[in-house]
């Protein structure tokens, strides 16, 4: 074990790599970039295993919107081993970003948006935060609301007609309002006992899933006398120029889907016993999991055309069909366990800690939680799901695009600039190493603007087979040149704000132009104190 010192207090090297503060002289110091839920997780307490962060994303994986990704893909022309491939494909692509992001969490014990200070700034890591933030403030919407969705289904299957057909209000019966906000009052009841209450229900809420998917799977087979003939039902788009025309988009739709926690894994990653736990625990939980679910999926789905005449993609809906009570129930706790676990974890731990960076004094945890529940509501982001071409291509396409320009800043600045090295003490520190120019990094924040630009500039909406428009973008794409880059926006946004961060901060150190005492000034800092 060494220790340290970093410009104002010292920190403490173990010798697995993980690195905390001084207990004795590495106190933080008291301003507005410090409170309790953003200081570094002390090592006694970094207790998660490689089966924590397996439950976590079986948890997470395990949800409506991931059930339904591979009905999308099935619905706009791909067979079942296409869409399987593509989902498959696109979680081990944006499994890499996850580790090299979720590495600092684990060695540092820091959130993402403290984290983001080192190459974005003190200030300037609120940009990355609250575009996350806001991302995930859709999200949550849509999970909460597919949650109410499911209470009243399936409630409804239990209590008779007259819950379905209660007296609307705002276009919906007041039954299925009061199914949603039930769901969301427990989603806030959960999140408010804190980051430990959530690892404990994500421990036993994955297997819980888990068996409740495959009971599914068994009931519709049971009734199908097999799996259907959807299995044996070919492309529409067959192996050709016609489905790669498909592929790439949708491969990065399915990256986008989680690009999100590849930027603030570091929230969940900062409680990992070692860096072995983590890179296990998700190695072993995102693929797997992902495209296993999507399998089932599938063949769930293909056993409900056998036996209802059409595939019925949604679970929700299918388990409404079934008539014992006591399947119903336990189909109802299945969805509202699967739902909560996903919101809560990759929805809600987020934008808490984001909106917490943006002001520490007057906003911790639990604050955040709830604001994030409020903003949630009032988006009415359910709408996003109602057809495929607009949640694979608009939604998630645009989200991975935006969001794969700030994980490429990061993974550049965190990686190749700074060679995995952090001064802890100063990423709370105004004026000191990550201060830059007035807290802001510009040149992150360029490569921020520039790839974002590249990434979904060229958005567009393609033309069905009567030639509607579908979404909302120009057919031309927003800025019609770069719309042949709009196909790959995630890889796009990645790679371009990597190469330009690296040759602005090139460029920066050849010139000597430090920005403030921090740009990469700070990082030749940083290296040889916590070398």
């Amino acid at each position: 074990m060494t220790d340290t010192a970093t410009g104002g207090g010292r920190q403490r090297q173990h010798p697995d790599g993980r690195v905390e503060l001084d207990p004795v002289d590495g106190a933080l110091p008291s301003n507005g970039f410090t409170s309790e839920d953003l200081r570094p997780v002390p090592v006694r307490r970094r207790t998660w295993t490689t089966y924590n962060f397996l439950a976590l994303w079986v948890g997470m994986a395990h949800n409506i919107p991931s059930w339904t990704l591979a009905s999308g893909l099935v619905a706009i022309g791909m067979d079942w081993k296409q869409a399987v491939l593509t989902i498959a494909l696109a979680n081990l692509i944006v499994l890499a970003p996850m580790l090299l992001t979720g590495h600092a969490g684990t060695k540092y014990g820091i959130p993402f948006p403290v984290f983001a200070r080192a190459s974005f700034g003190l200030r300037g890591a609120n940009l990355p935060a609250l575009i996350r933030a806001a991302v995930a403030c859709a999200w949550f919407g849509i999970q909460t609301w597919i949650g109410g969705e499911g209470i009243f289904l399936l409630a409804g299957k239990l209590v008779g007609e007259s819950w379905r057909t209660a007296t609307e209000f705002g276009g919906y019966p007041w039954t299925q309002w009061a199914s949603f906000l039930l769901f969301w009052l427990v989603e806030m009841v959960i999140i408010a006992r804190g980051m430990e209450a959530l690892r404990r229900f994500e421990n036993w809420a994955a297997p819980f899933v888990i068996v409740g998917a495959l009971a599914l799977l068994g009931w519709i087979a049971v009734k199908a006398g097999g799996l259907g003939p959807l299995l044996d039902q070919p492309s529409r788009l067959g192996w050709g120029g016609g489905f790669w025309k498909v592929f790439f988009p949708s491969l990065m739709g399915m990256i986008g889907f989680w690009s999100t926690l590849s930027l603030n894994i570091p929230d969940f990653t900062r409680f990992g016993g070692t860096q072995r736990a983590q890179i296990r625990g998700q190695a072993l939980g995102l693929p797997t999991t992902m495209t296993l679910f999507a399998l089932l999926s599938v063949l769930v789905t293909s056993g409900s055309e056998a036996v209802y005449g059409e595939p019925v993609w949604d679970p929700i809906k299918l388990a409404a069909k079934m008539e014992s009570p006591a399947a119903v129930l336990f189909a109802l706790l299945t969805v509202l366990v699967a739902t909560l676990s996903v919101n809560i974890a990759a929805n809600v731990v987020s934008p808490a800690y984001d909106l917490t960076n943006l002001v520490p004094r007057f906003i911790n945890f639990r604050t955040g939680a709830l604001i994030t529940g409020v903003v949630g509501i009032a988006i009415f982001p359910w709408k996003l799901t109602a057809d495929p071409h607009v949640y694979i291509y608009v939604w998630l396409g645009v989200v991975g695009g935006l969001l794969g320009t700030v994980a490429g800043v990061l993974i550049a600045d965190y990686w190749v600039l700074r060679r995995t090295r952090l001064q802890l003490v100063e990423l709370y520190r105004p004026f000191g190493a990550y201060w830059y120019s007035g807290g802001w990094n510009w040149r992150a924040v360029t490569a921020l603007l520039v790839g974002g630009l590249l990434a979904i500039g060229g958005s567009y909406s393609a033309l069905d087979d009567r030639g509607a428009k579908q979404g909302p973008f120009p057919v031309d794409g927003v800025i019609p040149f770069l719309k042949p880059l709009a196909d790959y926006g995630w890889a796009v946004g990645f790679a371009s704000a990597s190469v330009v961060y690296l040759a602005l901060s090139g460029l920066a150190q050849r010139t000597g132009a430090a920005g403030g005492g921090g740009g990469r000034a700070g990082g030749r800092v940083g290296v040889a104190a916590d070398g």
